[in-house]
């Protein structure tokens, strides 16, 4: 006996499923709230928002953000960052958060949903372990002067025993002089001011005339580079290992272990202190900031667009990769994090309030860079565009530039320096998170058992930490700059151009809005489809297209890369990009070779006593097919194996196939699969004996699919 499901009795499933009204009748939440007790879920809205926000306001806001802008001109550089915001980084983020969340799952497996692009899960794998190499290492470098933070005397103070001659600290004397020295439109010469009509021959042979500060540079960037670095010449020098580096590594290493020992609920906690307390170091770094001179001449560069800078391919290439680099989609770790929340957790709300909070974040770190940016101009008496290298240690070099300016120096020196580890630990943590739950839900039966999954974390922790020793060496920046520059950057275009062609066009984007609405209760506008469809990925491949055109070797301050160690970089952005097209191929040929048949259901319902062996089946079948010991009452499957001999279909058959959402795919629980598909299908037929109500439990083998099923 079957029943008609019709459309108001899939809402009414709908509503029953509606956290809000049905919470606390769920059969499947356990003692501890979670209501999927297999995987665990966030004992709270705030604990998932705010991880994610400490997932995406990483180091990258504060930290990479500010040289991107630097070096693209930086008015000119907000621009099309806030435009990248809207066309590719919001969609692409409720993307992400909706498919983890529908689903429960990793990178690798959520991809059920479209097998033949189970490549784009292990790109995502890739880049993770990419960025977990050698994100650490920024995560040591502020270990570094957390430590120095400690000392009686800033060391970046003063020039010390480690500078060179081009190191010179604040002369307000030789400021004031010069100053006046060129109002007047005389000549800075030897330190100091000189009309040269009136010089006699012999006096202007000795003297030396330049502007004031110029070719010098500040203690901070000389304590970064040659102590903390004691950097070589350029990347074909590697030098020795600095052991105290070395050593900073290894405790941001174990910092992550034991944040991430006992998994979500306790990583979930320390996101109220890692998303709150850098905005309140920020603010604290600005008003100071801005009681110096020369900052408001900062902050008018910052927001003063260079026009001209607009026209050209890489200033819109660095913006849409840092949106990536800043919101982190494609990383994986957005799917990662959302697959712990409940089903019907607005992800919407939280996509927008994350990307905002992120990208606001940005320019406001910006803000106080910049404004730090103008004062150390004044204080050098040179251009703001000359102010600082523009590679990855900018922020080693401006901010502890102001942190010796406040009171008290070194305990906000510490509280700076503290606030940086914590914004780096809450993007490490969810990246090697991504790269730790990946593995698991890939090898459930080698790493799910007692201690190993611990076992696991470790290994990954130790491995990454051995490969980052070469950042720890003398010449390890400019690796680390190559590493910044090519390991998850435009390979991160090309995997979200891919996911969001994927998720529109092979799984449907029609689809995809209906998984959402069951999720959020109401349908989001079509706009969304129009984003994911056309939109997005138009914009990712042409600003692929004009990036590579517009390429320039790499650089880091003045020293320009050459060519062998740009080559090395694009392996590094290759390798996550070919794990498309090599998974894609594998799947292929792993559905010609293990073809065997199909299973059939039958639903046999009469009572069967004896045993049944079927042997030498001779039409069409190589094998032998046996059954045996049925007994009792029969209502299982009749299952055909062994058939030999490669797959028979036509190739395009075979790629519909790969296409299709796999039998397993859908909600984790039965009662959101059983609503699914009710809402797909209003008039599907049903078996009586299945009850649609919440916390119905369905057999193993009743599997959601699209289209085609019955359960």
């Amino acid at each position: 006996m079957a029943l008609n499901c019709d459309k108001s009795l899939a809402t009414k499933e709908f509503e029953l499923n509606d956290p809000e009204k049905t919470s606390a009748m769920s059969s499947t939440t356990d003692s501890s709230g979670d209501e999927n007790a297999e995987r665990g879920n966030w004992s709270r809205k705030m604990d998932f928002v705010l991880s994610c926000l400490s997932y995406a306001v990483g180091l990258g806001n504060v930290w990479r953000f500010p040289y991107v802008c630097y070096r693209n001109g930086a008015g000119a550089f907000l621009i099309p960052f806030i435009v990248m915001l809207f066309i590719t980084g919001i969609p692409l983020v409720f993307l992400e958060l909706s498919f983890g969340q529908f689903a429960s799952s990793g990178v690798v497996s959520i991809w059920k949903a479209s097998p033949i692009f189970q490549g784009v899960g292990w790109a995502m794998f890739i880049v993770s372990v990419l960025i977990c190499i050698y994100y650490n290492m920024i995560i040591a470098y502020t270990l570094y002067y957390l430590f120095a933070s400690f000392a009686a005397v800033l060391p970046w103070n003063e020039c010390g025993s480690w500078a060179t001659e081009a190191c010179a600290t604040e002369n307000q004397t030789l400021r004031n002089a010069y100053k006046k020295c060129t109002t007047l439109g005389l000549s800075w010469c030897n330190d100091a001011c000189y009309n040269l009509s009136t010089v006699d021959n012999g006096t202007l042979a000795n003297l030396t005339c330049t502007e004031y500060g110029k070719g010098v540079k500040s203690p901070s960037d000389e304590y970064f580079h040659e102590s903390v670095l004691d950097i070589t010449s350029g990347v074909h020098s590697m030098g020795v290992i600095r052991w105290e580096l070395a050593g900073c590594l290894l405790v941001a290493w174990i910092m992550v272990a034991v944040c991430l020992a006992k998994g979500i609920k306790t990583s979930g906690k320390a996101v109220y202190f890692t998303a709150f307390f850098p905005y309140v170091v920020l603010l604290i770094l600005l008003i100071r900031a801005l009681t110096l001179e020369g900052s408001v001449d900062g902050i008018i560069y910052y927001f003063k667009p260079q026009w001209d800078k607009l026209g050209t391919a890489k200033v819109w290439g660095d913006a849409a990769v840092q949106i990536f680099f800043s919101l982190s989609p494609c990383w994986g770790g957005l799917i990662t994090l959302a697959s712990y929340n409940k089903f019907h957790n607005n992800c919407f709300l939280d996509a927008i309030i994350v990307s905002v909070l992120d990208c606001v974040t940005s320019v406001f770190a910006g803000l106080v860079i910049f404004s730090i940016i103008g004062y150390m101009a004044a204080q050098l008496q040179i251009d703001i565009d000359k102010v600082a290298s523009e590679g990855a240690g900018l922020a080693f070099v401006v901010y502890p530039e102001v942190v010796k300016k406040l009171p008290i120096s070194q305990l906000w020196a510490v509280l700076f320096f503290s606030m940086l580890v914590t914004l780096g630990l809450g993007t490490q943590i969810a990246t090697v998170t991504t790269v730790h739950t990946t593995l698991l839900d890939q090898f459930p039966h080698l790493f799910r058992r007692g201690k190993r999954k611990f076992l696991l974390l470790v290994a990954i922790a130790i491995v990454c930490y051995l490969i980052g020793l070469v950042f720890c060496t003398q010449g390890g920046m400019f690796i680390l700059q190559l590493f910044d520059n090519y390991a998850a950057t435009y390979s991160l275009l090309f995997i979200g151009m891919v996911e969001s062609l994927a998720v529109a066009y092979v799984y449907g984007a029609d689809r995809f809005l209906t998984d959402i609405e069951q999720m959020l209760g109401w349908r989001p506008h079509d706009a969304w489809k129009y984003s994911w469809k056309f939109v997005a990925p138009v914009a990712l491949l042409f600003i692929m297209i004009f990036t590579w055109v517009d390429f320039k070797p790499s650089s880091y301050n003045t020293y320009v890369f050459p060519g062998w160690a740009d080559g090395v970089g694009f392996m590094l952005s290759i390798m996550s990009i070919l794990a498309i097209p090599i998974t894609a191929i594998y799947m292929i040929l792993m559905k010609r070779r293990n073809y065997n048949g199909t299973f059939i259901q039958v639903g046999v319902s009469v009572n069967y006593n004896g045993t049944f062996i079927q042997v030498g089946v001779s039409v069409n079948y190589n094998g032998t097919f046996i059954q045996v010991g049925v007994t009792g009452n029969y209502n299982g499957t009749f299952i055909q194996v062994g058939v030999s001999g490669n797959y028979n279909g036509t190739f395009i058959q075979m790629l519909k196939e790969l296409s299709r959402p796999a039998d397993d795919w859908g909600p984790s629980l039965k009662e959101h699969k059983v609503a699914r598909q009710m809402m797909e299908h209003p008039n599907q037929q049903f078996e009586s004996q299945l009850p649609l109500t919440m916390g119905s439990k369905l057999s193993n083998d009743q599997q959601y699919r699209n289209g085609d099923s019955k359960i």
